[in-house]
């Protein structure tokens, strides 16, 4: 039980450190990235701000298991949009594609462990 819960905090923590980044939604780099992507500007923006209210909903522990559950599911889409996007634009595998790869890993090592602690 003790490896689980330092497994989850882990993959948790480094999932929302990562997604702090999303404070700098205005910066000329994340404007540079989105139209690079081909994405609009307020979707950017609405990523960004979704990110940082998973990052909440996650790290809380006195948040409900389902809002939880949902905050999962955005950061699994999110991650899996990105890899595509990366794609559809051509850019190389690495280090783009694999950077999406890993955080759905993190995303899923994290929702299996938050599960083990639920039981």
């Amino acid at each position: 039980m003790k490896t689980t819960k330092i497994i989850y905090w882990i993959s948790t923590g480094i999932i929302c450190l990562f997604s702090l980044g999303a404070i700098q939604m205005n910066s000329q780099m994340a404007i540079d990235g989105a139209n690079h992507l081909l994405i609009p500007r307020y979707l950017g923006i609405q990523v960004s701000i979704g990110q940082l209210i998973g990052c909440v909903l996650l790290i809380v522990p006195a948040i409900p298991a389902r809002f939880k559950e949902w905050a999962y599911v955005g950061y699994g889409i999110m991650y899996i949009t990105a890899l595509n996007a990366h794609i559809a634009v051509g850019d190389a595998f690495i280090p783009y594609g694999i950077m999406a790869v890993i955080f759905f890993g993190l995303l899923l090592t994290s929702y299996i462990s938050f599960h083990k602690l639920q039981k």
